[in-house]
């Protein structure tokens, strides 16, 4: 004899309608109040560098070539006449390209000649002296000088600092938030960080001779700090 189905069908529907209906329990959920904090602090570069670079065009390959190692010695000469240490340059781009005409009669586009490139990158390491080595390496015959940008090198230190500070800013703005829900802060549950220096300028400069100095600005750069908490909360005292 088979059971009735009819009876299981009510108790199967109240069941159901019981765990959907169940109260969550209040520490399911954290509860936290989480904010971001921020800190800037400005500091004078102290490390400058730039590209410099000479290019030659010749009839011929050889003569590219030489013609360029001599324009770059005399560039090499003067950084070092210039209290650069070796060190501090190097070189960064060698190239040696075919040029070409045209033909008007065949529209060919024949080898006319050769220009031979170099360019070396030079750290100066006192910001003061950027415009001087500027025109040390025009009046050298560098004939190409730009991607000029400046740095912190202690940058470390400073951006212990800011951190603190933006630590301190997020619980400035957690204990305001705290204060109008009635709460009391609790101990950080998490913290994580974003953010990082922020260059102050990176450009490129085509040089050519100049009779009055070169104006550098140096400047200032902003390092920035963002860090992201999370307290745990308890009922207001």
């Amino acid at each position: 004899m088979k059971k009735p189905a009819v009876l299981l069908t009510p108790l199967v529907a109240v069941f159901t309608t019981t765990l959907l209906l169940a109260p969550a329990r209040a520490d399911d959920f954290p509860s936290v109040i989480s904010v971001s904090g921020e800190a800037r602090i400005s500091a004078a570069p102290d490390l400058a560098q730039i590209d410099a670079g000479v290019a030659n065009d010749a009839k011929s390959a050889k003569e590219a070539s030489d013609a360029n190692n001599a324009a770059m010695g005399k560039v090499l000469l003067a950084l070092k006449g210039a209290g650069i240490a070796e060190k501090d340059y190097q070189t960064s781009r060698l190239s040696l390209q075919p040029q070409y005409g045209q033909n008007k009669s065949t529209g060919a586009s024949p080898v006319v000649g050769f220009r031979a490139s170099n360019r070396v990158t030079v750290k100066i390491r006192d910001v003061t002296k950027v415009a001087g080595i500027i025109d040390t390496l025009v009046s050298a015959g560098a004939n190409d000088i730009g991607n000029i940008s400046f740095e912190v090198t202690q940058a470390s230190k400073l951006l212990d600092d800011a951190r603190e500070q933006a630590v301190a800013d997020a619980r400035r703005k957690a204990e305001i938030y705290a204060k109008a829900a009635g709460v009391t802060l609790g101990a950080p549950l998490s913290v994580t960080e974003g953010g990082g220096p922020v260059p102050l300028f990176k450009g490129r400069m085509a040089a050519a001779p100049m009779a009055a100095p070169a104006a550098v600005a140096p400047g200032e750069e902003t390092l920035s700090v963002t860090v992201n908490v999370s307290w745990a909360i308890k009922p207001g005292q």
